[in-house]
């Protein structure tokens, strides 16, 4: 029988409720069940292309021996980590104090009031290597709640006042007074040259996370001051990831990282996040570089997205898992008889060789298809020409596509995440505009429409949606993300609606998520369900962190608005965290960039045309196709009003054409009508 999790929404949820559990999702309900009962909860966090979560379920949540425990002592609690980040973010800083460590599946024990007492990660069905058993832990953390209550109540209490002291260290009045510092990005580009890997690319030793804010530092610096190594550190991070197996050479886009220092191995599941940076991280080394490899990684992972992610209403689903037909990998990878069999005799051979495919394999039997030698040696190889060689795998790589659609796919999880989606809708509008893409920009303006309408149905944000159901309210970097991606979109087609839009997300962040009095932005609003800490977690993890992503869209619309509250937020929290961004320069990519755009000198640039007209997207997409740290571009058209937008007043078109008004450091240019005359002024050395 199904148990409480049957009406939710939440893929992972729904993946546990036919298990014999007696499983609640978080709300009032399991925490009255708890009180009435007086049993303590287990709170059980994950998500859905959590392998390990996974591995879990089989082994303890599906037999009925620990299910019988789990009922009979406690009141059982199902969380996604996804729908819930705030939930997540407290209760894995209750373990982590705890155990010193955490990850996902996260397992909480908790008073009937919700004040955790022990907690941990994975527990094995069997005790095994210094590990308890699952059912160990059970009975253990269920004894001690029935016979010592009060010293369970004074630990947990000791705990909270442990994490309630941290939170007022970390909301300690601002100190610092004076402006960020622009040698901040030279000594965090100083720092990550000490945790390179020349050999591989990437920083540090495995496994290896893409680290797409990481790059986004080195390439801001090459911008700034020429410095070649900067550019080297990326760009060579950047192609080994792009030859790699973290890569799926078949149908686009990456897996979540690599368990080996190569980037060979990965962790199969794709997550909507880890493409959308990453495309946009290719995207910006083309745009510095010219190197069209990179701008074809860019366009294949944005392709892999629109064909395998997208939700037919608009919207980007989250996630793929690693597992198939019970096996992690299993989709992805090949035995050299499956290719043998795929592709004609000669072509199969040429394929193998390339892509490494042996009779051993290099994974466990089978074959991760990556390209551990350059392409050109390829070809000389086999006294090929490179075009040709290029021509022929790619046949075979849509031969064995078609091959490989037949086999069972790893499961999809198809709720739609405000945040996830921004991140993704910005690297379509960058890349719509950049490339001149219509179908990317086109991708990117239904996206937009679909989240303001089907996720704002009575005004205020909501953060996820699945099957014409939204709810939860909205997150900082759910508002941070979007608002982003708003500006990016009217970037890309000069639609006045998405600037309204944006200044709307900055709107809600100021009134519902900034802090006067403390300096800080938390990451749930005022009105936000109370938890025993209020989240706020200024570091980038795998995606940036809410703080920086507003930090951003409040510099951006406080320059293209000229609204010195945006600007002065943005300051004040760019200030308050410059000592600890010092200390942990990895950590903290994303607002290293926005120190990077407060000090660099900004170049703005105003197009007035029919965003519709070839003349008017050829201006568009000079601008666009260059990367500039601190550049702001607006639009309108000739006969729209300015929409509070300063960049756009007493701006008429020359001579009845589009025409581009471009200013460097506060000092302005004559207006261009044509491609060749924009790129001149936008050429000039500030």
């Amino acid at each position: 029988m199904p148990n409480h999790l049957a009406d939710e929404t939440s893929p992972y949820l729904l993946q546990h409720a036919g298990n014999p559990v007696d499983w609640y999702p978080w709300g009032p309900g399991a925490r009255a069940r708890a009180l009435a009962t007086d049993r303590p909860i287990l709170l059980s966090i994950g998500y859905s292309a959590c392998h390990w979560c996974h591995v879990m379920e089989r082994e303890s949540f599906e037999d009925p021996a620990v299910a019988r425990v789990m009922n009979e002592t406690f009141v059982n609690v199902k969380v996604d980590r996804e729908e819930r980040p705030d939930v997540d973010q407290v209760y894995m800083r209750a373990v982590q104090a705890l155990t010193g460590q955490g990850g996902w599946p996260l397992t909480v024990f908790l008073t009937p009031q919700g004040e955790p007492y022990y907690g941990g990660t994975y527990f094995p069905p069997r005790p095994r290597h210094g590990m308890p058993s699952f059912r160990q832990v059970l009975e253990a953390a269920g004894r001690a709640y029935r016979d010592r209550p009060d010293d369970v109540r004074r630990g947990a209490a000791e705990l909270l006042g442990a994490l309630a002291s941290a939170e007022r260290a970390g909301l300690a009045p601002d100190t610092t007074g004076g402006d960020p510092d622009e040698a901040l990005l030279a000594e965090s580009v100083r720092f990550l040259e000490r945790q390179y890997d020349a050999a591989h690319g990437g920083f540090g030793q495995a496994p290896k996370f893409p680290q797409p804010s990481t790059l986004e530092i080195l390439l801001r610096q090459h911008v700034r001051t020429g410095e070649r190594r900067s550019l080297e550190m990326a760009v060579h991070t950047l192609r080994r990831m792009a030859h790699g197996g973290i890569r799926d050479h078949l149908g686009g886009g990456f897996h979540r990282y690599a368990v080996d220092a190569r980037w060979l191995v990965p962790h199969f599941e794709k997550m909507l996040y880890d493409n959308a940076l990453l495309a946009r991280a290719y995207l910006d080394a083309f745009r510095v570089t010219g190197d069209v490899e990179l701008r074809d990684v860019a366009t294949d992972t944005l392709d892999y997205l629109l064909a395998d992610m997208r939700a037919p209403q608009g919207g980007f689903y989250s996630a793929r898992d690693a597992d198939s037909e019970g096996e992690e990998g299993r989709y992805y990878v090949w035995t050299s008889a499956e290719v043998a069999a795929a592709l004609e005799p000669d072509d199969a051979g040429l394929f193998m060789r390339a892509y490494d495919v042996t009779e051993g394999g290099n994974f466990e039997g089978s074959n991760i298809l990556w390209l551990p030698h350059a392409l050109d040696v390829v070809a000389r190889s086999q006294s090929l020409d490179p075009g040709a060689l290029g021509e022929r795998l790619g046949r075979a790589r849509a031969a064995l596509l078609e091959v490989r659609a037949r086999r069972e796919a790893p499961f999809r999880d198809e709720k739609i995440l405000v945040s996830w989606n921004g991140l993704a809708l910005r690297a379509l509008a960058e890349a719509g505009g950049a490339l001149d893409r219509p179908a990317y920009r086109d991708a990117a303006a239904r996206g937009a429409a679909f989240l303001l309408k089907a996720l704002r149905p009575r005004g205020h944000l909501l953060h996820t949606w699945k099957d014409g159901v939204a709810k939860i309210p909205a997150f900082l970097d759910d508002h941070g993300a979007l608002g982003n991606a708003l500006l990016s979109l009217h970037e890309c087609t000069l639609e006045p609606r998405w600037l309204d839009e944006a200044r709307w997300c900055c709107e809600e962040i100021l009134a519902r998520f900034w802090s006067e009095e403390e300096g800080v932005l938390h990451d749930a609003a005022d009105d936000a369900e109370a938890l025993f800490v209020r989240p706020r977690d200024i570091m980038d993890n795998a995606t940036p962190s809410g703080n920086s992503l507003a930090v951003e869209l409040l510099l951006r619309a406080g320059h293209l608005f000229d609204d010195e509250r945006y600007r002065a937020v943005a300051r004040r929290i760019l200030g308050r965290e410059a000592p600890l961004v010092r200390r942990f320069p990895t950590a903290f990519g994303r607002l290293i960039s926005m120190v990077d755009r407060w000090t660099a000198s900004p170049l703005e640039v105003a197009v007035v045309g029919d965003p519709a007209a070839p003349e008017t997207r050829a201006l568009l997409t000079a601008v666009l196709s260059s990367f500039h740290p601190a550049r702001t571009v607006t639009g309108r058209h000739p006969h729209g009003d300015t929409h509070g937008v300063p960049l756009l007043e007493d701006r008429p078109q020359v001579g009845g054409k589009p025409t581009a008004y471009v200013c460097r450091n506060y000092a302005c240019r004559a207006p261009a009508t044509d491609v060749g005359a924009l790129s001149a002024a936008l050429a000039e050395v500030p």
